[in-house]
């Protein structure tokens, strides 16, 4: 039997904005995360990952912003990874949402909780 259920960002159910770069991606295995991530350290173009949650209602508050973001930041790539659909890849995470930044495939920041101007300001600095 087919499982039909959706997953990633789209298995949020939220409204979200569309992106408009092609520079969103959302993670729903491990399997997809691990390739993301060896995508990201062999480009060592800057990215950001955000570790979220379909249950947790911050993750749910900053996601919407998240995604309008990605559009403000064409040269970063944004990357939605939801820890209940990549169980082994984010057992590191321990606070939802957290959000790691990358740059030349090395990781060089980590913020935890929301605030989209928070947010913002991190990614102008790493872009």
């Amino acid at each position: 039997m087919e499982d039909n259920t959706k997953k990633g960002l789209e298995g949020t159910g939220l409204a979200l904005p569309a992106n408009r770069h092609g520079n969103l991606k959302s993670a729903s295995t491990d399997q997809d995360f691990l390739d993301i991530l060896h995508q990201i350290k062999v480009s060592k173009s800057p990215a950001v990952i955000n570790y979220g949650a379909s249950w947790c209602r911050v993750c749910s508050q900053i996601l919407p912003a998240f995604c309008h973001l990605s559009n403000k930041f064409p040269k970063l790539s944004f990357i939605y990874a939801d820890i209940d659909e990549c169980p082994e890849t984010t057992q590191h995470v321990r606070y939802t949402p957290t959000f790691q930044f990358y740059r030349d495939g090395e990781r060089v920041d980590e913020m935890y909780g929301a605030g989209e101007e928070r947010l913002h300001d991190r990614l102008w600095l790493h872009s």
